[in-house]
């Protein structure tokens, strides 16, 4: 690879921090700054996506908002809470539209046109964008019935499109010229083919996961499982078939893997997974409930519902790094919950010996004062059994001190080895980008491996950014600093002084590994350097034998 090439991607990273700053700098009006800073697709770091997604979650709220109001014993109470928000929507969704009507002279779609703003106010997202808003102002003119104003605001859904379209060409670019069984484990499965909206069918499963279950513990409450109860059945039929659909699409494109290849034992391979059977049990009670309920009572499977959340746990990498912490530290857990043990059994055996006859109706026995010890050993102390006898309190006492030690040392284990794999995913993670880099493949945070990778380190973009750069520094201290002109290298003192120190250490460590005879090398370096060079020589290997040879 070329020093060039190698300076380029050095650099890659370095510049993306300062795109946004360049392309304000080269703004000539304030209109270019305004729309750099805000809707500027071509721009790094700039507030394109944070406007996209603020305005994306606050038309999801007003759907919410507008089934919320179909409950009269919710909406009535709170009419002026609705009207609150519903006129906070209007003003942001307008401020949007005529933002957008003002910049539309600098988009590059309009921009061509004989008239930019015409072009736009006649484009179809801007048509969606004034539909979102007109029904809002239609009122004050015309005599709009307000049920009817209710059911126009769904028009504001229609907004979405300006994040969906975009993402769907994306995929369907993606995805060009490949079969529906890859497109469909593009979209369920994490592959280089699934872009933008992948991530948000990913989002859309984990947000019903949240209102699905926070829906099942309202609905344990009597009150308000009496006014919201068909409330409650639709949000369950909507995310049972959501969770369907993706568990059947993943079976049917699983084959795709190599890993599941086998059109029959590879899907039945992957249906045993444990994220699979996640899936599974995500939708078993509502079918087992749905056909079986005139044979059993099935009520009691509605609590099942709540394994949903493990869903969202596969979507983290967290759960995976915790499970290489206990199997890692195994041996060290076992050590500590064998001497828990021990310190309970114990515990209970003395409260028993010393409390039983002043207590018999609490500590009747060994396995009931186990709850005393339990609870006194781990510091929980609910108060509930407490000893009478002196001796008894004393021994309390002990026990607590002691069990604030043994109880702790799982917690601290897991907590100091949860933060060395974190850290070793890191350094994996650089080790993975540096041989990247000596294969000649790009290292950069808009690569799909690297996105992948930081995606499922949790890393944000400030940390990865971090160790891309580290490695590309790394990179280019190691290995191009060789072909690199040593004019280059003497304009920038830092790096000259690190080029200088490597090369004096490898220097060094040959003159102290060679082998040759003195008085053979001797000759040979009176032939090649001068006589300061060869003094050089001798002083690095540091040979007495040399020395005295020489002289």
């Amino acid at each position: 690879m070329s020093t060039a090439s190698h300076s380029s991607q050095l650099n890659s990273t370095q510049s993306n921090s300062l795109l946004l700053t360049d392309a304000l700098a080269r703004c000539t009006t304030v209109r270019q700054k305004v729309y750099t800073y805000l809707l500027d697709p071509e721009v790094e770091n700039n507030k394109h996506q944070q406007v996209d997604g603020w305005i994306s979650f606050l038309i999801i709220s007003n759907l919410f908002a507008l089934v919320v109001e179909r409950i009269p014993a919710i909406f009535e109470p709170h009419q002026q809470l609705f009207h609150a928000f519903d006129v906070f929507s209007v003003i942001v969704f307008t401020i949007e539209y005529l933002t957008r009507l003002y910049l539309a002279p600098e988009d590059k779609e309009f921009k061509s046109k004989w008239s930019a703003r015409t072009a736009y106010v006649f484009s179809p997202f801007a048509v969606i964008d004034f539909l979102a808003v007109a029904p809002f102002y239609f009122q004050a003119f015309l005599p709009v019935d307000l049920r009817v104003l209710r059911f126009l605001r769904l028009l504001r859904m229609l907004k979405l499109f300006r994040v969906l379209i975009p993402a769907y060409h994306e995929f369907m670019e993606l995805n060009a010229h490949r079969t529906l069984r890859q497109k469909m484990y593009s979209l369920v499965f994490p592959s280089e083919f699934g872009g933008a909206i992948h991530e948000m069918f990913e989002s859309v499963i984990a947000w019903w996961v949240v209102i699905s279950v926070f829906a099942v513990i309202l609905e344990s409450v009597e009150s308000i499982h009496f006014v919201l109860s068909t409330q409650f059945i639709i949000i369950d039929s909507i995310a049972v078939g959501l969770f369907s659909i993706e568990y059947f699409l993943k079976l049917y494109s699983c084959v795709e893997d190599p890993v599941f290849k086998k059109w029959f034992s590879g899907r039945v391979k992957h249906s045993l997974k444990f994220s699979s059977i996640i899936d599974f049990l995500a939708i078993l009670p509502f079918f087992l409930e749905l056909f079986l309920h005139h044979l059993f009572d099935l009520r009691f499977l509605r609590v099942f519902r709540l394994m949903r959340l493990l869903k969202i746990t596969k979507q983290n990498n967290s759960t995976a790094v915790l499970k290489r912490v206990f199997t890692r530290e195994t041996p060290i857990l076992a050590a500590a919950l064998f001497v828990m043990m021990l310190m309970v059994v114990l515990a209970a055996s003395l409260a028993y010996l010393m409390e039983h006859d002043s207590q018999p109706d609490k500590y009747e026995n060994i396995p009931s004062s186990i709850y005393w010890a339990v609870i006194t050993l781990s510091s929980v102390g609910y108060g509930d059994l407490t000893p009478v006898t002196p001796v008894g309190r004393v021994m309390t006492i002990l026990m607590a001190v002691i069990g604030v030690g043994i109880f702790a040392i799982p917690s601290a284990l897991l907590a100091s080895s949860f933060a060395d794999e974190l850290h070793a995913d890191k350094n994996n993670l650089a080790i993975a980008l540096y041989h990247r880099l000596k294969m000649g493949l790009p290292v950069d945070p808009k690569d799909d491996f690297v996105i992948s990778e930081g995606k499922r380190l949790n890393l944000s973009p400030e940390q990865l950014k971090g160790v891309i750069d580290k490695v590309l520094y790394d990179f280019k201290i190691t290995e191009d600093l060789v072909p690199q002109p040593l004019l280059e290298i003497a304009n920038n003192t830092d790096q000259a002084l690190e080029h200088f120190v490597k090369k004096l250490s490898r220097i060094r460590q040959l003159g102290i590994l060679v082998q040759h005879e003195p008085g053979e090398t001797m000759q040979r370096l009176s032939a090649l350097l001068s006589p300061s060079e060869a003094e050089l020589w001798k002083m690095i290997q540091g040979s007495d034998q040399f020395l005295n040879t020489s002289t």
